[in-house]
C-alpha cells in the first residue's frame, strides 16, 4: 500500500488529536461534518464513541511532513482512495490524449510537407 493511500492523523489541522482531520483528508469529506458526526456518535454511545476515538488516535500513525506537494496532489490521492478504478481510467485517458497529440505532431513533421520544406529552403 502506498504511503499516500494510508490513513494518517492530521495533527497540524486537528483540534484535539487529529482523528477527524485525518479522516477528512482520507475521505475528502469536509472536516466540520466529520467533527459534528463524531460529537453525535460520542453522545449517543457515550463510552464507546470516546473509546473508539481514543483507540484510533493511539493506533494510527501521524501524517508525515510533506506527504503531498500541494492541494491538487492531495485531491488526486483522495480520488484514488475513494475510487481507484476511476482514477486509473482518468490517468489512462490523459496518457491516450498525450499519445494522440504526440502522434499528430510526429505525423506533421515526418510527413512530406512541401510548404515547410520551401520555408526552410527560403531561409538558407
Amino acid at each position: 500500500m502506498s504511503s499516500r493511500t494510508k490513513f494518517y492523523l492530521d495533527k497540524a489541522n486537528g483540534k484535539w488529536l487529529g482523528v477527524c482531520s485525518g479522516l477528512a483528508d482520507y475521505t475528502g469529506i469536509d472536516v466540520l461534518w466529520l467533527r459534528l458526526g463524531m460529537v453525535l456518535v460520542t453522545f449517543s454511545t457515550f463510552p464507546m464513541g470516546l473509546v473508539a476515538y481514543l483507540l484510533i488516535a493511539w493506533l494510527a500513525p501521524a501524517k508525515p511532513y510533506g506527504l503531498y506537494q500541494g492541494p491538487e496532489e492531495a485531491k488526486f490521492w483522495q480520488g484514488v482512495r475513494s475510487n481507484p478504478s476511476r482514477s486509473t481510467a482518468e490517468v489512462r485517458s490523459k496518457f491516450r490524449d498525450i499519445d494522440r497529440r504526440l502522434a499528430d505532431i510526429e505525423m506533421y513533421y515526418t510527413a512530406r510537407n512541401t510548404r515547410l520544406a520551401d520555408e526552410i529552403d527560403s531561409l538558407r
